[in-house]
């Protein structure tokens, strides 16, 4: 793993979401000020944040085994067994994993945790996703843009204001994408339960981090000019590897896998 030096500093007066993403997982590397969102938040997003790891875990195996060995993690918050090159490399010892968050304490914790198989390789890039050019510059020195790579990108498009123009951000990376590779998104629902999405809002917000759900059409734009693979764009717990696995279980989490044609 590439060093990242000097470290940035840890703000701990101000909420992050990667933080109170690891208190709504039941964590313990986050802050009071990041408990006291995530406590005040409905009983929902901790819901969320246990479906949306799911989903990871079951994105990577399948991407991994439809052939896929390079991965792009952005927004990878505090490391939490399984990782995503853990899951990756059980199928395909030599994948490629490269990881990417703002967060000061997520380089950290990533430095010591997200060590690759002697076969593989991860690295770790300390950016903000706003800045697609940095994060590429950065990956390609991991992975080879000139073969297919699974771009993830989950929980973390509803923490982008449409003013920040995320759609944008998405095609940058899969521009620079080799066809063949593939994206994989979640995003938070505003029109499953409109007074849940409300609520989330509003506390998020208190704590000062923006917070922007929407519909299930406002996120099939991010994949606009991508094929969208089966199950297709759906609910957090009905993606599926292989065998559908039909749930009543509540989910505020719209995933979906897609193509670059």
């Amino acid at each position: 793993m590439t060093a990242q030096a000097p470290h940035p500093p840890i703000d701990t007066s101000k909420p992050h979401s990667a933080r109170v993403y690891d208190a709504l997982l039941g964590g313990k590397d986050n802050y009071p000020v990041d408990q006291q969102v995530a406590e005040l938040l409905p009983a929902e997003a901790k819901i969320g944040a246990r479906q949306q790891r799911a989903f990871m875990n079951r994105a990577t195996a399948w991407l991994t085994s439809e052939g896929v060995t390079q991965f792009l993690d952005i927004g990878t918050g505090i490391p939490t067994t399984p990782n995503l090159h853990q899951v990756a490399q059980e199928i395909h010892p030599s994948a490629r994993v490269v990881y990417c968050d703002n967060d000061p304490i997520v380089l950290r914790h990533a430095e010591a945790l997200l060590i690759s198989r002697p076969e593989g390789v991860t690295d770790y890039v300390h950016a903000d996703v706003r800045e697609p050019a940095i994060i590429l510059d950065a990956a390609r020195e991991t992975l080879d843009f000139d073969r297919p790579i699974a771009l993830s990108l989950l929980g973390l498009l509803h923490l982008l204001s449409d003013a920040e123009d995320p759609i944008g951000i998405v095609r940058t990376f899969t521009n620079a994408m080799a066809p063949g590779s593939y994206v994989a998104l979640s995003h938070g629902a505003s029109d499953v339960n409109e007074e849940i999405a409300q609520q989330s809002e509003n506390e998020y917000k208190k704590g000062g981090i923006q917070l922007a759900l929407r519909t299930r059409e406002e996120f099939s734009r991010f994949f606009e000019g991508l094929e969208i693979t089966a199950p297709g764009l759906v609910k957090a717990p009905e993606w599926f590897n292989g065998t559908p696995a039909p749930t009543q279980e509540y989910s505020g989490i719209y995933v979906a896998v897609a193509r670059v044609p």
